[in-house]
């Protein structure tokens, strides 16, 4: 299932679903015209901007419920995760594990607040240090759970990376269904990537739109990549 990105919450009633960051509806009094929406914790922004989280778990927490009370097509929230690649380890002062263990405390401080469905992430940059990941998260992971997988999105164009990070989860975990965040046509243009995935968003519409030229905000443009993703072809991988 494709989750289109939106910067603009009143744009998902033009779509079938649709994956949205806290910072766009946090303090929104409408509801999202959606009935099936994934709320973002932003982390990508957060991270890169400002070197950590600026609000805390309880705050999190609370504007999650306050939106589910409004918007019952909110499906799921993102948990609070720290992503790993390089420049945001660059960002940080920290490392791959200390990145790892503050995404896990971060959904341990989360789960018995939040009332929606709360999607664990997995964090990491080599395919070993997912693993790893994994085994940390230990029992919270429960069998069939929908689980996110990140720092992937800047790695699209290193589609056989993707495929073999994606594959060795499901080797280990095949009763997962795992979400890609940022994943664009290129990466699921993969039957190996498309086998692993359960879900995956993106908002590489907008920066194609941008970059040649049209309105990098107009739903059309998020819609229509939404059915070229929909109707493109691909071939099974089976590779896990």
């Amino acid at each position: 299932m494709f989750y289109v990105g939106l910067d603009h919450a009143h744009h998902a009633a033009h779509l079938d679903r649709a994956f949205i960051s806290i910072n766009t509806v946090r303090g929104r009094k409408k509801p999202v015209p959606s009935d099936d929406w994934i709320l973002d914790s932003g982390a990508f922004r957060e991270i890169e901007q400002y070197g950590g989280y600026r609000h805390e778990p309880a705050a999190y927490a609370a504007e999650v419920n306050r939106l589910a009370r409004i918007n019952p097509g909110l499906r799921v929230a993102v948990s609070q995760d720290w992503m790993c690649e390089p420049f945001m380890l660059a960002k940080t002062g920290l490392d791959v594990a200390e990145h790892q263990r503050r995404t896990i405390e971060r959904y341990d401080a989360l789960l018995p607040l939040v009332t929606v469905t709360l999607m664990p992430v997995l964090q990491g940059y080599s395919l070993q240090s997912y693993l790893d990941h994994l085994d940390q998260y230990g029992d919270r992971l429960r069998d069939g759970m929908l689980v996110g997988v990140g720092s992937v999105c800047k790695r699209n164009v290193d589609m056989r990376t993707i495929e073999a990070i994606l594959s060795a989860i499901k080797r280990k975990r095949p009763d997962l269904r795992l979400h890609g965040f940022g994943i664009k046509i290129t990466a699921l243009g993969s039957g190996v990537v498309r086998d692993c995935l359960y879900s995956a968003d993106s908002m590489a519409w907008s920066f194609a739109a941008r970059y040649e030229g049209r309105d990098a905000h107009d739903w059309r443009e998020a819609a229509a990549y939404a059915r070229r993703v929909e109707v493109m072809p691909y071939q099974h991988g089976w590779a896990f």
